[in-house]
């Protein structure tokens, strides 16, 4: 017992005594991880107002922190399943609490994009080890259900960080979203060194180094133009570049993964449409969760004028509703399969994502907790079993890297989500307020032509009859952008339940948690491939 508690073999015998607890601490450190990222954008006008923050500033401050996050996943997943998952998750907090307290005193815009980007380094070496861990300490027959509490607490970490910053900002200075961090990650890191295991990849598999720097120069690529197209407008040549390169980089790290004897992620593995379609899965779930609460938040502030504590607030429902649900799906699993589980639960989050189109700023919030409700059903019963599927796809050895690629999938999801309905809810925005600003100042006109933020401090300098008049035009065109949005997030999910259910395997119904097994999988060739050599 001893032994296994230091040291956990590629397929644990027994379950580890405490897994709970370890659980446990695991999704604190998840919870750390996703508050951090979610909270900082309602701390951006206090940054702006107090560091003399550009629009640019702003912009980087928090998408250096998902650049360097998403980018480094994958070669971090591998770096823990080479050199020990524990030492990597340690290393990580230690990362994530020193810089964020750095940020949390810095002087210049500058200074905190360069912390942020750090940050984010440190998350990417926590969040695959968890997912890992959880893999590894859990014998099969339970780890569905503790999946479906890690993926719970990583929906509620992301949709707690508004409110956190909320009452931290009534209190404190802008810093303290960031400074909070530190204690949490102390507490944190008591917790790993006392309760949680080592483990890693018993056979030392050498680092695939080439296939490492390949995928953070496509996946950075990638992101890097998602982020700044909105920015500099999609048709713009730079974009045209970044996409050529992440193009380019990720054509290479498939050809290399090909040849390699110890890929760093096999492209085989996407043969097993378990793997394939739960990453799918993550990634368009991502792509609408992370869009959503990004418009969310500026309709509750700016379209029904709520204090950041105020909308933080209004967000709360999902969690609840993630935290009583997501544990209960396994069994939902075990009674009706993967393939009908996950692909209802995109049907139930497009409904919800479709209410939320039907609605008005002058709709009643009863309404809108509804569609949150609703919306986070649906999340409760298709996460866990993704989730699963993608790793339990996998071999144990390669449990770092299983991890990263759903951690990837989820960042890439919401990267492209904020930025495609960020882009959809301009275009309906400066489509309802056009030909309707004519007889405003040409300044007036053109700052609030551009955004709903604009127009409210423009109407500051105003007559209030004028005020009042520009006001509501803007309240009415940013609900125009709203509805434009949602609704294409909506037929983003439906799609992708009806694809679910029509090409997910019927075999993956039959085990805990819905992922296939056995010889045929993927993890099953990668082994026979391992094994036989070049």
């Amino acid at each position: 017992m001893r032994h296994m508690r230091e040291h956990l073999p590629r397929e644990a015998a027994e379950a580890h005594p405490r897994r709970w607890s370890i659980l446990f601490v695991l999704c604190t450190s998840l919870v750390l991880v996703f508050i951090t990222v979610s909270s900082v954008n309602v701390a951006l006008p206090s940054m702006q107002t107090e560091l003399g923050a550009s629009g640019s500033d702003l912009q980087w401050i928090s998408d250096s922190y998902i650049l360097a996050f998403a980018g480094l996943l994958l070669p971090f997943g591998a770096l823990g399943d080479r050199w020990g998952r524990k030492e990597v998750l340690l290393a990580g907090i230690v990362v994530f609490g020193v810089f964020s307290t750095l940020a949390a005193f810095s002087t210049s815009p500058g200074e905190v994009i360069r912390y942020r980007a750090i940050t984010g380094g440190g998350a990417a070496l926590i969040m695959p080890a968890t997912l890992s861990i959880v893999s590894v300490v859990f014998p099969a027959s339970e780890r569905p259900k503790a999946v479906a509490v890690w993926a719970a607490f990583a929906g509620v970490g992301g949709l707690l960080g508004p409110i956190t910053s909320g009452i931290l900002l009534r209190f404190f200075w802008w810093g303290s979203v960031f400074l909070i961090a530190a204690p949490l990650a102390g507490i944190v890191l008591s917790l790993v060194l006392w309760l949680v295991p080592t483990s890693r990849d018993d056979e030392q598999r050498p680092l695939d180094l080439v296939g490492a720097a390949l995928s953070i120069l496509g996946l950075g690529c990638l992101l890097y133009g998602i982020i700044e197209g909105p920015e500099l407008g999609w048709g713009n040549p730079l974009l045209a570049g970044w996409f050529g390169g992440a193009a380019v980089a990720l054509w290479g790290f498939v050809r290399w993964e090909r040849r390699v004897r110890f890929p760093l992620l096999d492209p085989a593995f996407f043969a097993n449409r378990a793997f394939t379609l739960g990453s799918m899965t993550i990634t368009l779930t991502f792509f609408a969760m992370f869009g959503s609460f990004f418009l969310l938040t500026q309709y509750f502030q700016f379209a029904q004028g709520h204090t950041p504590l105020g909308a933080g607030v209004r967000t709360l429902p999902p969690s609840v509703v993630m935290i009583l649900m997501a544990p209960r799906t396994p069994a939902v699993v075990s009674r009706f399969g993967t393939r009908l589980t996950i692909s209802v639960g995109l049907a139930v989050a497009a409904t919800g994502v479709a209410i939320i189109a039907a609605l008005t700023p002058a709709s009643p919030y009863w309404q809108m907790a509804l569609a949150l409700a609703v919306l986070a059903m649906g999340m409760a019963l298709l996460m866990p079993p993704a989730t699963h599927a993608i790793v339990a796809s996998l071999p144990t050895h390669k449990a770092g890297v299983g991890s990263a690629v759903n951690d990837t999938t989820r960042e890439a999801g919401g990267s492209i989500g904020i930025a495609v309905l960020g882009t959809l809810l301009s275009v309906g925005y400066r489509g309802g307020m056009e030909d309707r600003l004519d007889g405003f100042p040409p300044a007036v006109a053109e700052e609030a032509g551009d955004s709903i933020g604009g127009a409210l401090r423009a109407a500051r300098e105003l007559p209030a009859a004028a005020a009042e008049q520009l006001r509501n035009l803007a309240v009415d065109a940013f609900d125009r952008g709203m509805t434009l949005a949602f609704s294409i997030a909506a037929g983003v999910l439906l799609a992708a339940a009806a694809t679910i259910f029509r090409l997910y395997p019927e075999d993956g119904m039959a085990t805990a948690g819905g992922a296939p097994t056995g010889a045929g999988t993927a993890a099953g060739a990668e082994e026979r491939a391992a094994s036989a050599g070049p």
